[in-house]
């Protein structure tokens, strides 16, 4: 569903894209799997299925490194953890192998003009995998179908809070009544609409270029 209805003296110019939920399927079962199965008994109440708490939301948020985050997680899990373990755990979260009619769908974004921009909260371990050539079946990374991409864990704020989204709009230089902002959480619909952005609150892991194509009109 559209979130706010688009006026006629401006024109939408920007598109910005949250990451899990919207351009990948996000799986916080499988998250909570493989978690499990590296010794994280408690995996349920520790993670979160927006917005992480404790340890997770540390790494999410810059204030540890990968290697505090594993170390603590160790801890956690009573051994010591690799990092390739806590890679893998955390790429639970990844439900199903890329859309690629939703990475066309950037690419046509892009085509017609579309200044394109993740604005996501997420951490170093899946990065890592959305810049690799795992990440698309034809072995582009995330970064090239967007012009930038925007990590709570680099700019060190998370959604909601409305610092990430300010950021966003100063760093690439454009104008929240001339962006919409895609989304599967309510809560980070609230805080882009309460700075003028305009929205679209989609199905977590559904469909959404009809309903933005829509929205742009």
């Amino acid at each position: 569903m559209t979130s706010c209805s688009l006026g006629h003296s401006y024109m939408i110019k920007n598109i910005a894209f949250d990451f899990g939920g919207v351009l990948f399927d996000l799986s916080w079962e499988g998250a909570v799997e493989r978690f499990k199965a590296i010794g994280l008994v408690d995996a349920e109440k520790r993670l979160d299925r927006y917005h992480q708490r404790g340890v997770f939301e540390e790494l999410e948020s810059g204030r540890i490194s990968p290697d505090d985050f594993r170390e603590e997680l160790s801890q956690m899990c009573h051994r010591p953890l690799s990092h390739e373990e806590v890679r893998h755990a955390w790429l639970g979260y990844v439900g199903a192998p890329m859309d690629e009619q939703k990475l066309r769908d950037l690419d046509q974004l892009r085509s017609e003009g579309y200044r394109t921009f993740l604005l996501s909260n997420t951490n170093p371990f899946v990065q890592s995998w959305a810049e690799s050539s795992d990440f698309s079946a034809s072995g582009r990374p995330l970064s090239s179908y967007l012009e930038k991409c925007y990590t709570s864990y680099e700019v060190g704020i998370m959604k909601p809070d409305a610092g990430i989204f300010r950021y966003m709009l100063a760093d690439a230089g454009i104008l929240a009544e001339e962006t919409v902002f895609l989304d599967d959480s309510p809560a980070n619909i609230a805080a882009a609409e309460a700075l003028g952005i305009h929205t679209l609150l989609v199905e977590k892991n559904g469909p959404w270029m009809a309903k933005l194509l829509s929205l742009l009109g």
